[in-house]
């Protein structure tokens, strides 16, 4: 869990940098909830929320193939890829409303990953299970 926890780290400190950007925002304009219609606070609040949906599934896989003893090296591909595609979307939403090259990427590499990491623990459950271990 000691990979795992790295990435949940840097996460969170993701997660906090966008969080403290809307509020910075929010107090500098005087807007209290929702967007109060401005579209820079919009995009801030959709770079944190976006990262809020993607990163705890992917924090949870994560976590999934570390117990089950995968390579670290795979772990760290995995967390590493993650965490630069939710900067990448991030700094892309945040830049432009509509599609730019970091959201692009942040979505494609997100959606890799997950996918990548799901295919790996179904294939280890395979695995596990051909050989006897899960009966």
């Amino acid at each position: 869990m000691r990979i795992t926890g790295l990435y949940a780290a840097l996460s969170t400190l993701l997660i906090v940098i966008l969080a403290v950007r809307v509020v910075l925002y929010r107090r500098a304009h005087s807007i209290g909830l929702g967007d109060g219609n401005d579209g820079e606070l919009r995009k801030r609040i959709r770079a944190h929320g976006n990262a809020i949906e993607y990163l705890p599934i992917g924090l949870v896989l994560l976590l999934l193939l570390e117990l089950n003893q995968t390579a670290p090296l795979w772990l760290h591909v995995f967390g590493i890829a993650l965490i630069l595609a939710r900067v990448a979307h991030a700094w892309g939403v945040s830049r432009h409303s509509g599609i730019s090259p970091g959201r692009a990427f942040g979505v494609l590499l997100t959606f890799g990953v997950l996918l990548a990491m799901a295919l790996l623990l179904l294939w280890q459950w395979i695995a596990w299970t051909a050989i006897g271990a899960g009966h």
